[in-house]
């Protein structure tokens, strides 16, 4: 019975975290929901293999006749369930590592943007300074021009 009472107690886990009856297939259908978790968590798809097979085993082995832990698990399994209860607990399960991964994503995210921003700002003061330059530039160019000229209408008449 070790099996089953190491499910039950993923599953009381789960039904918590989840607040349903059926907490690993919360758990489960909340992973086949994340498109992208295998590629933001190292072993995600075999994490959500094994869960899957073992609601599978522990329906056979609550709904089965014939079907008992004996003949249906080895001790790796229960290691494998009280294993991902532990992890859970420490936050370093799947689902945790996701939201661990996209929070990361999110900041240097945000903070790619703020540099982008800050850069934006920068170039455009250096835009409107640049205007200023210029303006002043081709000011002075026409005071310039404007004395020129009256200097030799002076000197011609």
């Amino acid at each position: 019975m070790e099996f089953i009472d190491s499910y039950k107690r993923l599953e009381k886990l789960c039904s918590e975290v989840y607040g349903e009856n059926h907490g690993i297939s919360a758990y489960m259908d909340e992973m086949v929901k994340k498109y992208d978790g295998s590629y933001c968590v190292s072993g995600w798809n075999e994490d959500l293999k094994q869960l899957k097979h073992y609601r599978w085993v522990r329906n056979q082995i609550v709904h089965e006749p014939n079907c008992s832990e004996e003949n249906m698990c080895i001790p790796e399994d229960t290691q494998w369930i009280n294993n991902f209860h532990l992890r859970i607990m420490s936050a370093n399960d799947p689902l945790a590592q996701y939201r661990k991964t996209k929070r990361c994503s999110e900041v240097q995210r945000t903070k790619q943007n703020d540099i982008s921003e800050e850069f934006i700002y920068v170039e455009s003061k250096h835009e409107k300074s640049s205007r200023k330059t210029t303006g002043c530039f081709a000011f002075i160019i026409g005071i310039i021009l404007l004395v020129a000229v009256a200097v030799l209408v002076l000197n011609v008449n």
